[in-house]
């Protein structure tokens, strides 16, 4: 018989996950379901035979020191019992050999869900930040059963179907001998345990659902679409198990005056076109405004406006940039604000509003403009025309 090493393709000071990878490498090339011919059958009982020795310490320190490593018994395809669950890990990445014996019952109690709510919140809120009160409504822990399941005065009862395990083996002989597969127990659907009075209140699941209210604090410089997570106000497991997240998305509401982009704060003004020509004063109001109380702006020191100076000429569609006066960022810092000027030409003039301003055109000698500029009229036309 070739040695078991070098069957398997490992040093033999391997350890153990060097020895389960090489297996289930070679389980993945020999299966019969994969190559049936009689010489690849032959090369993966001999694998399998192989790990079965070297995966198990006891059997793998007597074929070492040169015995007998199954005392005398029968070895894999001759009445051993190798586990199909050996053969199935190789396949789907499995813990290994006795990987399905070692699973036992399956806890009752699980983590819950995770739940979001969504909320719509001014800007102003958004960029300072709020605290609000929310009505959720969730599963929480059974107050009658205290999330076990069990109706008060009872408590789970062993599977007698599985005693206790959670699982129960079906064998059948197949060419690779005893074919040992475990499934979960039907009786208790792999709890190992039976609840024989459920609890009225819950049905037995451990929770039951409820509205409560949470505080929620928002943060400054939050924006549309940023979470802000509850950690454990989620939906409570099953059989009471730890509760899950809650995520509460924002949604800012559009403002009248300023709009967002990232940090920065966008606003519009318009002004007549007298007082673009000869410049003038506006007064705004900052987003901080909306944010105080009517009866506490007396004693606040928080700006609620400021003043914006317009020079003389300036043109439509000018930017006035001022910086810090937009909206705080999340990490620090602090965006700003930027004004955008538009000239507001009017559109109906009396009689001596329109004098003046043909008089004013008069003055200015734009009375036949060509939207070329003068400078460029003298440049251009000038030198072709002789004017």
């Amino acid at each position: 018989m070739s040695d078991l090493y070098d069957t398997l393709g490992v040093p033999r000071d391997a350890d153990t996950e060097a020895i389960k990878k090489a297996y289930r490498r070679l389980a993945r090339q020999l299966h019969p379901d994969v190559n049936p011919d009689p010489e690849t059958q032959e090369r993966f009982k001999e694998v399998s035979h192989a790990y079965e020795v070297l995966s198990d310490p006891q059997k793998r320190a007597a074929y070492d020191r040169g015995g007998d490593p199954f005392g005398g018994q029968a070895g894999f395809g001759q009445g051993a019992g190798f586990s199909f669950t050996d053969i199935m890990d190789a396949f789907f990445g499995g813990a290994g050999p006795g990987a399905g014996a070692g699973r036992g019952p399956r806890s009752r109690v699980r983590r819950g869900q995770d739940a979001l709510i969504r909320i719509e919140i001014d800007l102003a809120e958004a960029a300072f930040g709020v605290s609000r009160e929310l009505k959720v409504d969730t599963a929480v822990v059974c107050t009658a059963c205290g999330g076990d399941g069990a109706a008060p005065g009872s408590t789970p009862v062993p599977c007698e179907t599985c005693r206790g395990q959670g699982e129960v083996a079906h064998v059948q002989r197949s060419f690779l001998g005893e074919v040992r597969t475990l499934r979960a127990c039907a009786a208790c659907r792999g709890f190992g345990t039976i609840i024989p009075e459920p609890c009225r209140e819950c049905s037995g699941d451990g929770r039951v659902r409820s509205r409560r209210t949470l505080t929620v604090k928002i943060p400054a410089g939050v924006d549309t679409g940023t979470r802000v997570q509850l950690a454990e106000q989620g939906e409570v497991g099953p059989g009471g198990g730890p509760a899950g997240d809650l995520y509460v998305e924002i949604q800012v509401a559009p403002h009248e005056t300023f709009s967002r982009q990232g940090n920065d704060l966008h606003a519009t003004v318009t002004v007549p076109m007298t007082a673009a020509a000869l410049g003038t004063t506006l007064s705004l109001p900052t987003l901080e405004a909306d944010v105080v109380d009517d009866d506490r702006r007396e004693d606040t020191e928080v700006e609620l406006g400021f003043e914006l100076e317009i020079e003389a000429g300036t043109q439509s569609g000018t930017e006035r940039i001022l910086r810090g006066r937009g909206v705080p960022g999340l990490r620090g810092g602090r965006g700003d604000l930027v004004v955008t000027v538009v000239v507001e030409t009017p559109t109906r003039l009396d009689a001596r509003q329109e004098e003046l301003l043909r008089e004013l055109a008069k003055a200015r000698d734009e009375e036949r403009p060509d939207g070329l500029g003068k400078t460029q009229q003298k440049s251009v036309f000038g030198r072709l025309f002789g004017h």
